[in-house]
């Protein structure tokens, strides 16, 4: 199986030789994939972590700071993506088509992921560290462990628009540590784009909205020397400049590490 996000090890030559890598070679990341919904499937590498039939990280997390990705509407279908994926957090929350086609267990059929990790390994322009779940949806019907059991493989991806149950909206998690003057938000389930690339904060009563700086993976957060008054409206701006406006989604007795549902979601 291969590891987390941290996929090979290199290997020590024997005394009085010089270390040498391992491995497939490195390659460099490729352009950054953006939110342009075309047809055309793009080639990558996938591999696969954590336990054979699970959610990926151990804690059901990842560096986007989601939590739960085991539960819906993630479901466990989601993954690591490399640089020009991941992009320093801003492509947490996007949606990937995946498939594959050789080896013989790939079913061919593409299946719908959400990037909620990173990696870090150079294996190729386009790498995706998939949860055990995800890579053996790519399999024909059981045929999963046998896929999974290939480790590294070649697959094709593409971009697509994230689509949510209709009862799933944006939600906000206060993070750990907010207070008056320190206040940091998770944002998550963002239809459309998926990710976030701006997030502004307008309190109650006001007429300005407060740019709010990337933590980070889907973190943001502003520092204040005067406190903040709540309710709190939120605006949140995704790749595409399409704006949500959640109003007064944060009440004026919030608390830190509690969760906040909006109205609001991409049509």
């Amino acid at each position: 199986m291969a590891s987390s996000c941290l996929l090979l090890a290199c290997v020590v030559a024997a005394a009085m030789v010089s270390a040498v890598s391992c491995g497939p070679p490195k390659v460099p990341p490729g352009p950054n994939i953006t939110a342009a919904y075309g047809k055309q499937w793009l080639e990558a590498r996938g591999t696969w972590y954590g336990k054979p039939k699970g959610a990926g990280p151990d804690d059901n997390g990842g560096a986007c700071g989601y939590k739960d990705i085991d539960k819906a509407p993630f479901l466990g279908m989601n993954s690591c993506g490399n640089d020009p994926i991941f992009k320093d957090g801003k492509g947490c929350g996007s949606c990937f088509e995946v498939k594959c086609s050789k080896p013989e267990a790939c079913s061919d059929k593409p299946v719908i992921i959400h990037i909620t990790d990173m990696n870090t390994e150079p294996i190729a322009a386009y790498h995706f560290d998939l949860s055990g779940h995800a890579f053996g949806a790519m399999a024909k019907e059981g045929k999963d462990e046998e896929l999974r059991k290939a480790g590294i493989i070649d697959m094709q991806f593409r971009r697509v628009r994230c689509k949510y149950p209709g009862e799933t909206k944006v939600t906000f998690h206060v993070e750990k540590g907010s207070n008056p003057n320190y206040f940091a938000v998770l944002v998550k389930y963002v239809g459309g784009d998926g990710d976030v690339v701006k997030v502004e904060l307008k309190e109650k009563g006001s007429e300005e909205w407060k740019p709010l700086n990337e933590s980070w993976g889907a973190i943001w957060r502003i520092d204040t020397p005067k406190p903040l008054k709540g309710p709190f409206s939120l605006r949140v701006t995704t790749e595409s400049d399409q704006k949500l406006v959640a109003n007064d989604v944060i009440p004026d007795n919030w608390k830190a590490n509690a969760l906040y549902k909006s109205e609001i979601q991409v049509d």
